[in-house]
């Protein structure tokens, strides 16, 4: 049995059964990441070994815990892990350590998880490409001249060369879903509320970001989103929702499934990325699903203003402290910089107009779901690219005007907080991954990862092409 080709639930049942132990689980991911982490850097903040293999150990000797009993599992390093730095990528908390979990990952622990160390993300999370100055870029897997994709790049990376099983991640502008498609693996967006974060701060205007979970199955997603899910008394955004994992092994009926494709040209998209999307698409449908090619039903423009308007007003409203500091805003990337100065040069007005925006695309997508139960986007605009730049200054001759205009695709979800799955869509010429979004109304949490199941089951693109590193 090779330990690290275990998907999460496997690893569980082998754990439990006892036909392999955690230190031996341990000693295999040790050894794991000794041999691809100095090529790839996706976890980072490394605990010491000795002190890991003693954990499991006495996680061994004790009564199971919970499903991730002794199961390795690295956090991302915008969430606090006790005993752990949480530096978010920036030279300003670099070596801050964690004194409590933040409120999904005790959740985690309290599965039984073992935490080992942090998965690297970009600066605040900020641009979906994993680097920072504190510990440098995750390189992608399948090519490591290119990036990994981010926030949740690290994460993505570590379950593509089976670092880890299973992995936590976090999504405002596609960083469960870029980084999974880049990485041929899965990774979920969970309807917004449905797992709470951290109870700090305000706890009521800014509802775009969400953690959620990556993997190498659905059916593994399922379990973690149901291990960090649950509404939490101090968050009265909050939500429960049935659990997920019962519910894979129910029969899924045919589902109305309309593809987007570029939203009637208002996306450009690199050679080769729609048309791979589209034969997903078409793979569907020959799994009995109705597939329906679908004109852009709202303004792309309209959508794009709204979300850069929230973001910013989100991004600020959050880091403004840091900027008002001279000190700390030396440290700021630019990015950081820009992202905070425009959201405190809003008025009340422009997130009023914002707010109203996203109100008319809310409405028009509840109307699309009464003719279709899933809609299909690709999950990024263009193949993984230079690890070394900062973002994509264009796409197929189109300039980007921002910083992260080159993930313009995800953003009809997120804006909306409707939950998303990314499953892989196979490969193009150039040997690189992409994905497919799986788009679906509030509360399609458990349909959407029947289907995604469905999907994996008779594909399997993470088992079938693991990356060679």
């Amino acid at each position: 049995m090779d330990i690290l080709e275990l998907g999460a639930l496997e690893l569980s049942s082998a754990l439990e059964r006892r036909d392999v132990s955690a230190r031996e689980v341990m000693q295999a991911t040790l050894d794991r990441i000794a041999a691809v982490n100095g090529t790839v850097n996706a976890i980072v903040s490394l605990r010491d070994s000795d002190q890991l293999l003693a954990e499991a150990e006495a996680a061994d000797a004790a009564p199971r815990g919970g499903w991730m009993h002794g199961m390795p599992i690295a956090i991302k390093d915008l969430a606090n892990a006790a005993g752990f730095p949480t530096s978010q990528g920036s030279p300003i908390f670099a070596g801050q350590m964690a004194v409590q979990d933040d409120l999904p990952v005790a959740r985690i622990r309290a599965a039984g998880a073992i935490v080992i160390g942090k998965t690297n993300t970009p600066e605040f999370g900020l641009g979906s490409h994993t680097y920072n100055p504190v510990h440098g870029a995750t390189t992608n897997p399948y090519d490591p001249a290119r990036s990994s994709g981010g926030s949740s790049g690290g994460a993505a990376a570590a379950l593509a060369t089976r670092t880890l099983a299973v992995a936590d991640g976090s999504d405002m502008m596609g960083s469960l879903r870029n980084p999974a498609g880049w990485n041929n693996v899965y990774g979920m967006r969970p309807g917004w509320g449905s797992v709470p974060g951290e109870p700090a701060g305000d706890v009521f205007l800014h509802q775009l970001a969400t953690a959620g979970p990556m993997a190498r199955s659905p059916a593994d997603l399922a379990a973690l989103l149901d291990t960090m899910a649950g509404a939490d008394p101090r968050l009265p955004l909050s939500q429960d929702q049935a659990a997920t994992l019962p519910q894979m092994a129910e029969a899924l009926p045919p589902q109305r499934i309309a593809w987007l494709g570029d939203w009637d040209g208002a996306l450009p998209f690199e050679d080769g990325l729609l048309d791979l999307s589209a034969e997903a698409v078409a793979q569907l449908g020959n799994l009995g699903h109705e597939i329906t090619p679908l004109a852009a039903p709202f303004n792309a423009n309209a959508i794009w203003d709204s979300w850069i308007t929230l973001r910013s007003f989100a991004v600020a409203g959050g880091a403004r402290a840091l900027h008002e500091n001279p000190d700390t805003r030396a440290m700021l990337k630019p990015a950081a910089i820009w992202e905070i100065e425009r959201g405190m040069g809003l008025s009340a007005m422009q997130v009023q107009q914002a707010s109203e925006l996203r109100s008319d695309w809310f409405r028009a997508a509840v109307a699309l779901f009464d003719s279709f139960d899933v809609l299909v986007l690709p999950s990024a605009q263009i193949w993984p690219f230079d690890v070394t730049l900062d973002y994509p200054r264009e796409i197929a001759g189109i300039t980007m005007d921002t910083y992260h205009r080159w993930m313009q695709v995800v953003i009809p979800a997120s804006l909306l907080g409707l939950p998303v799955v990314n499953i892989p869509a196979g490969f193009g010429q150039n040997g690189l991954p992409a994905g497919l979004q799986l788009i679906g109304p509030r509360g399609s949490d458990a349909r959407l990862l029947q289907l995604a199941q469905q999907w994996h089951e008779a594909t399997r693109w993470p088992q079938q092409r693991p990356p060679a590193i």
